[in-house]
C-alpha cells in the first residue's frame, strides 16, 4: 500500500507541476477540468447509480464547466458569486453534518447531484481564478488546506482525545481540529512575513491579502475560519460514503482513493478564499 501511494504520488506531481507552473493557465484549466470530470463521476456513484449514468454524469459536468470557460473565458467572476457559494456551503454544510449519516440518503437524488455539481463547479471555477491571480495566490490556498490536515493528523494522534463527530469520521478528535488551526495560523505569518516579502513572488498571497489587506486580527480569524471549512469539506464527503458503506470515493488513484477523496476540503475554501480576499482587492 506505501508503495502503491508513493508511486502514485510522484506520479501527479510530474502531471501537476508543468501545469501548475506552466506560464499559460491553460493547462492547469485543462487537468483540473478532467479532475472535475472524474470527481463528478464518483459523486454520482456514492449518491444515485453507477456504469453508464455516472460516467454520463462526470461528462456532463466536464462539459459544462468547459462551455463555463469557453463563454466567459478566465476574466475573474463577480465576488457575489464566491460568497453565494460560500454561504451555500456554510449553511448547507452545517445543516448535513446536523443530520448526520442517517439524514443524507432521505434527499432525493436529483437534489443531492445538483449540490455536487454545484459544489464541484464553483471549487473549479475558483481554482481557476486564483491560477490567474498567480502562482503564489494559488499554492497559499492549497497550502492553507494542507496545512490544516497535517497539523490536524498529529495533533489528534498526539493530543487527540474529545472526538468530534463520532458518527461521521470516529477517527478526528476536537484537539485535531485545534492544531489544525494553529498550524493554519503559524503557516499564514510565515508566509506572510517572510515568503511574501523576501522572495519575489509573482502576487499577493492569500494571507498577505488577509493579514495585512483587512488588518491582522480580522485576518487572523478568516484564517481560523477557513480551517474550519476545511474540516466541514472533509467531514461532508466522510458523511457521504458513511451513509453508502463506502470507504473510499472510487480506486482511480491507487493508494489514495478516489480524486474527491484528495479534494474534499478544498471544495468549501476555494470559494470561500477568493470570497475574503475580495475584500482586500487592492493587493496585486
Amino acid at each position: 500500500m506505501l508503495k502503491a501511494r508513493i508511486i502514485t504520488a510522484l506520479a501527479l506531481l510530474a502531471v501537476l507541476l508543468p501545469a501548475l507552473f506552466a506560464a499559460s493557465p491553460w493547462p492547469f484549466a485543462l487537468l483540473t477540468l478532467l479532475m472535475i470530470g472524474a470527481a463528478g463521476w464518483e459523486w454520482c456513484r456514492l449518491n444515485a447509480a453507477g456504469g453508464l449514468p455516472a460516467l454520463a454524469f462526470g461528462a456532463a459536468l466536464a462539459a459544462a464547466c468547459a462551455g463555463t470557460l469557453w463563454l466567459f473565458g478566465l476574466a475573474p467572476r463577480p465576488a457575489w458569486c464566491w460568497w453565494l457559494a460560500g454561504l451555500i456551503w456554510v449553511l448547507g454544510g452545517a445543516y448535513a453534518l446536523r443530520g448526520g449519516p442517517a439524514a443524507w440518503p432521505q434527499a432525493s437524488k436529483a437534489l443531492r447531484l445538483l449540490l455536487g455539481a454545484l459544489a464541484l463547479w464553483a471549487a473549479w471555477g475558483a481554482m481557476l481564478e486564483a491560477k490567474a491571480a498567480g502562482i503564489n495566490f494559488l499554492l497559499s490556498i492549497f497550502c492553507l488546506v494542507w496545512m490544516a490536515d497535517v497539523a490536524a493528523y498529529f495533533g489528534g494522534r498526539t493530543f487527540g482525545r474529545r472526538k468530534l463527530a463520532v458518527t461521521i469520521s470516529p477517527g478526528k478528535s476536537w484537539e485535531g481540529v485545534w492544531t489544525g488551526m494553529a498550524g493554519v495560523l503559524a503557516l499564514g505569518l510565515f508566509w506572510t512575513f517572510v515568503i511574501d516579502r523576501q522572495f519575489a513572488v509573482d502576487s499577493a498571497s492569500l494571507y498577505q491579502r488577509l493579514l495585512q489587506g483587512q488588518g491582522l486580527f480580522t485576518g487572523l480569524l478568516a484564517l481560523v475560519f477557513l480551517a474550519s471549512m476545511s474540516v466541514v469539506g472533509d467531514l461532508f464527503e466522510s458523511l457521504i460514503k458513511r451513509a453508502v458503506g463506502a470507504k473510499d470515493s472510487s480506486q482511480l488513484l491507487p493508494g489514495h482513493g478516489g480524486v474527491l477523496d484528495r479534494v474534499d476540503a478544498l471544495l468549501p475554501v476555494f470559494p470561500l478564499a477568493l470570497a475574503l480576499s475580495s475584500l482586500s482587492s487592492s493587493l496585486p
